[in-house]
C-alpha cells in the first residue's frame, strides 16, 4: 500500500516537474533559438525559395529579416481527425502568386509533444494543395495529366485517414469554384513535401526548366522528444513546440517583440529574465509618435477602396483625413479596447467629431452584446453618412482582423450591391431585400481577398449575421 502511494506521489511529482519545465520562459526562448538554427539551415539549403511562417506559432521561428512579408494562415484544426476542411474563411489564395513567382515556398510551423509534424502541415496544407489543383483541373479540363492526388506524410497520416480526406476533395473544390474568389492560372500543380529535424536526406528539387510541380515545403522545426521535454547541457530544458500557445508562458511577449529584442532576451540569466520580459512588453505598449501610417490600411478592391480596414496600432499619431497617394477624403471608425487612440491637434479637433467615430470595445461575452446592440448600429450609421458625403471610410480595430472586419462586413451588405456598387437608397434602416447568409459570405470573401490577414472570430460573425438578418427588436432581448 505504501509502495503504491509512493509510486503515485512520484508520478505526480514527475508530472509537476515536466509542467514547470514546459512553462518556464527561459526554457521556451532557448528552445526556440535552437529550432531557429535548424530553420536557418533549411533556408540556406533552399536559398532561392521564399520562407514563410505559418501563423501564429511559425512566427517565433522565422527571422523577419529573411521571411517573405506574406504570412500564411493554415490552421491545425482544419486537419484534425474527422474535422478536415478547406475553409473558405482562410483560403490562403494570396500565397499562390508567391509560389508561382518563386517556383515554390517553404512554410514553417511546429508542434508539441506527441507528434513530429503538426496537423497544419501534415493535412491542412496537403488538402489546400489538392483542392487548388482540382480547381485548376475543373477550370481547365483539357489538362489531362494534371496531378490532383492528395499527398500526405505516411509517418503522420495513415492511408485510411488519407482516403477519408480524399473522398471530400471534390466537394471542397466545387465550393471554391462557386465562391467569389479568383485564382491565378497555375503553370504546374502544387506538391507538398516535408522536412523535420529527423529528416536524413532533404528533398532534391529539379531545376526550373525541368519542374513537374511547384513544391510547397512543409518545415516542422521542433525535434520530437520524450514527453516533450529534454535536458540540454547548456543549462536549459528543450521544450518541443515552444512557440505554441504563447499566451500560457510568454508573459505578454509576442514573436515580434522576441525578434526585436532577441539578443537581450536570450542573453539574460534565468533569474532576471521575467523582469526583462515584463519591461520589454511594457515598452512595446508605449505608442511611438509618428506622422505616417506604420502599415497602410487595406482598401477593399471590389468597392474600389471606398472602405478600408486597418489596425489602431498602425495609425499615425494625428489623424490624416486623406490617405497617402489618394486624394479622396477619408473618415474613420476607430474601435479600441486598450490601445491609445490617436489625438488630434486643435485644428483637427474641429472636424474630428464629424470625421472620426471612436468606440470602445473590450473582449468578453458581454462586449459581444455591446458589439451587436451599439457598435454595429452606430458604426454603420456613421459609415452611411460618410459615404453619402463622398468620403471613403477607414475602419480600424486593435488587431485589424476582427471587430473592424465585422463592421466592414455589415457595411458592405447594407450599402453595396452584389457587384460592389454603392447603394444608399435603403437608408441604412434595415437589411436590403437581397440579404442572405450567402450574400454575407460573399462579402466576407471580398474582404479576405483584399486583406488575407482578416480573421473575424465566430462570435463576431454571429453578431453580424444577427444584426443583418434579425429585426432590431430581437437585438435588444
Amino acid at each position: 500500500m505504501d509502495f503504491a502511494y509512493d509510486a503515485r506521489q512520484a508520478d505526480a511529482e514527475a508530472l509537476a516537474y515536466v509542467r514547470k519545465e514546459t512553462l518556464d520562459i527561459f526554457n521556451r526562448l532557448h528552445s526556440i533559438l535552437e529550432d531557429v538554427c535548424f530553420v536557418n539551415r533549411i533556408h540556406e539549403e533552399y536559398s532561392g525559395i521564399p520562407i514563410l511562417p505559418n501563423l501564429r506559432c511559425g512566427a517565433w521561428y522565422v527571422d523577419p529579416a529573411m521571411a517573405t512579408d506574406v504570412p500564411a494562415y493554415f490552421k491545425s484544426t482544419d486537419g484534425h481527425f474527422g474535422n478536415w476542411s478547406f475553409n473558405l474563411r482562410r483560403p490562403n489564395l494570396h500565397l499562390l502568386p508567391v509560389v508561382m513567382e518563386n517556383s515554390g515556398m517553404i512554410l514553417v510551423d511546429s508542434t508539441r509533444a506527441g507528434k513530429r509534424i503538426p496537423d497544419a502541415l501534415s493535412k491542412t496544407v496537403p488538402i489546400w494543395c489538392a483542392v487548388v489543383n482540382r480547381v485548376m483541373a475543373l477550370v481547365h479540363p483539357t489538362r489531362g495529366d494534371w496531378d490532383t492526388e492528395l499527398y500526405c506524410p505516411p509517418i503522420a497520416v495513415s492511408e485510411q485517414e488519407r482516403l477519408q480526406i480524399k473522398a471530400k476533395l471534390d466537394q471542397w473544390a466545387q465550393a471554391l469554384v462557386n465562391s467569389s474568389y479568383v485564382l491565378p492560372d497555375l503553370p504546374l500543380p502544387l506538391r507538398p513535401l516535408w522536412i523535420t529535424p529527423s529528416t536524413s536526406v532533404f528533398p532534391r528539387l529539379p531545376t526550373k526548366g525541368n519542374m513537374k510541380y511547384l513544391p510547397v515545403i512543409c518545415l516542422s522545426t521542433s525535434k520530437q522528444v520524450h514527453e516533450g521535454v529534454e535536458r540540454r547541457a547548456h543549462g536549459f530544458s528543450y521544450v518541443q513546440g515552444s512557440g505554441d500557445d504563447h499566451e500560457l508562458w510568454g508573459m505578454g511577449l509576442t514573436p515580434q517583440m522576441f525578434w526585436e529584442n532577441k539578443d537581450k532576451l536570450v542573453g539574460t540569466d534565468r533569474d532576471i529574465l521575467p523582469s526583462v520580459v515584463t519591461a520589454v512588453v511594457a515598452s512595446s505598449k508605449i505608442r511611438a509618435a509618428g506622422d505616417t501610417w506604420k502599415v497602410l490600411p487595406t482598401p477593399i478592391a471590389v468597392v474600389n477602396g471606398l472602405l478600408h480596414i486597418g489596425s489602431v496600432n498602425d495609425m499615425p499619431s494625428k489623424p490624416q483625413f486623406r490617405l497617402p497617394d489618394d486624394n479622396t477624403k477619408v473618415s474613420y471608425v476607430v474601435i479600441s479596447a486598450e490601445a491609445p487612440l490617436p489625438e488630434g491637434d486643435d485644428e483637427l479637433k474641429a472636424t474630428s467629431s464629424k470625421d472620426m467615430l471612436r468606440l470602445k470595445l473590450a473582449e468578453g461575452k458581454k462586449e459581444q452584446i455591446h458589439f451587436l446592440q451599439s457598435i454595429l448600429p452606430d458604426s454603420t450609421q456613421f459609415v452611411r453618412e460618410s459615404l453619402a458625403e463622398g468620403h471613403a471610410v477607414c475602419i480600424c480595430c486593435d488587431s485589424g482582423k476582427d471587430a473592424s472586419v465585422g463592421v466592414a462586413l455589415a457595411a458592405l451588405q447594407l450599402f453595396f450591391d452584389d457587384q460592389g456598387k454603392l447603394h444608399l437608397e435603403e437608408g441604412g434602416s434595415g437589411a436590403p431585400a437581397s440579404v442572405s447568409k450567402q450574400s454575407i459570405r460573399t462579402r466576407l470573401q471580398w474582404i479576405i481577398s483584399s486583406r488575407p490577414q482578416a480573421n473575424p472570430s465566430r462570435a463576431t460573425l454571429k453578431r453580424v449575421n444577427e444584426f443583418l438578418l434579425s429585426p432590431p427588436s430581437f437585438r435588444h432581448k
